[in-house]
């Protein structure tokens, strides 16, 4: 345990951003989860509103610096790939 107030202060603030990292994760995760259960299902229209939400939601989670930018730009591919397969 700290005993230096600025080492207990930091205590506190890592707790609240691993908090929220792990909510944006998870959220991004609930987004394509649904993005490809749209692909499972075959449904064209609801697919690419999906892709469009999951593509917003890696952006986002690149710029808050939680995944890296080369995850965000393989994962985005992947899913435009299942998205290209699904629509030809």
């Amino acid at each position: 345990m700290a005993n230096i107030k600025s080492a207990k202060k930091r205590i506190k603030v890592i707790e609240t951003k691993t908090l929220r990292n792990k909510i944006i994760k998870s959220s991004l995760k609930t987004t394509i989860k649904k993005f490809l259960a749209s692909v499972e299902t075959k449904n064209v229209e609801e697919a690419k509103v999906n892709f469009t939400a999951a593509v917003k939601a890696l952006d986002m989670a690149e710029s808050k610096g939680i995944i890296h930018k080369n995850k965000a730009s393989r994962n985005k591919s992947k899913l435009a790939f299942k998205l290209n397969k699904l629509t030809a």
